[in-house]
């Protein structure tokens, strides 16, 4: 089973990168002020959540996440490219370092990207293709 101690801080950051980007990339998917509230919240409960009860002691760490590490003025377009490459870095340090655990990393990530569209109002069709490019990028689609 890995721990954080099996990954270099750079491998640990890209992968919570990975996590939280998906959470941001779908809100972006569809802008709308009033929403990214409840988003952010939903984002939030889906950490604590996975970081209070999962099975696997990999993702309780994994989810302990302390920022985004994107900024508060990051671009939908930084926030795209950046979370996809995240994502990809960190499935590919996974399958590498740690190939048990990219399942339960893939299904924290898209547990969040679903959360996060279903907070406000359904999910809408620019979240649907966030999702998609989130689960492409993991090859998970």
């Amino acid at each position: 089973m890995a721990t954080k101690a099996d990954f270099s801080e750079e491998e640990w950051k890209t992968m919570q990168k990975g996590v939280t980007g998906a959470g941001l990339l779908v809100s972006v998917g569809d802008r709308d002020f009033t929403d990214s509230f409840g988003e952010a919240g939903a984002l939030a409960r889906v950490l604590t959540d996975q970081h209070d009860k999962n099975e696997s002691p990999f993702i309780r760490e994994l989810a302990d996440v302390h920022g985004s590490g994107f900024g508060l003025t990051g671009s939908a377009q930084k926030i795209q490219t950046e979370t996809l490459e995240a994502l990809r870095a960190a499935t590919a340090t996974l399958t590498a370092k740690a190939p048990d655990e990219v399942g339960a990393y893939r299904q924290l990530v898209e547990g969040v990207a679903l959360a996060v569209a279903e907070a406000k109002g359904g999910v809408k069709p620019g979240e649907t293709a966030a999702i998609a490019a989130v689960k492409e990028a993991m090859g998970s689609a």
